[in-house]
């Protein structure tokens, strides 16, 4: 598998062959700017099978993390990482934020609400889905997409 295509350094880091991260900007341009992030990292490492759930994965994990996870999304600095990492089975898009409150599961009977089923979608698309604090603060909310394609039947 190739690494991805080099992005702009204060915006992309690869760790390695198989993790790319992007610091996310607050804005629909920043949203924008994930999804070209993922379409180009999914691109490179042969998974464009898995673009559709990963795209709208991505966007419902950073919406919610610059909607709910940010004191002042309106402040110039703010740490939001969107993180790819392809493992043997599964792509990981990961999305870590300042904020130490958990994400919200829509509770049942919520179906009409105009926001907040963000994570019912995730949980549709995802095998696995959950989150986990981060020290001294902050929160990733996490999704795990299988990255084999199903056999024809």
């Amino acid at each position: 598998m190739s690494a991805p295509a080099q992005f702009r350094s204060h915006e992309s880091v690869r760790d390695s062959s198989r993790t790319a991260i992007l610091h996310l900007k607050g804005s629909r341009e920043g949203f924008a700017e994930a999804r070209d992030f993922t379409h180009r990292t999914l691109d490179a490492w042969s998974l464009e099978h898995c673009a559709d759930d990963a795209l709208t994965v991505v966007t419902e994990l950073a919406a919610n993390a610059v909607l709910h996870g940010l004191p002042d999304p309106s402040a110039d600095h703010f740490d939001v990482r969107l993180r790819l990492t392809l493992r043997r089975a599964h792509l990981m898009c990961a999305v870590t934020d300042p904020s130490d409150s958990p994400p919200l599961y829509p509770h049942d009977g919520d179906d009409l609400l105009e926001h907040g089923r963000g994570l019912r979608i995730v949980d549709a698309l995802s095998e696995h889905w959950g989150w986990t604090r981060r020290s001294p603060v902050g929160k990733t909310v996490w999704a795990m997409l299988p990255t084999r394609t199903a056999p024809l039947t």
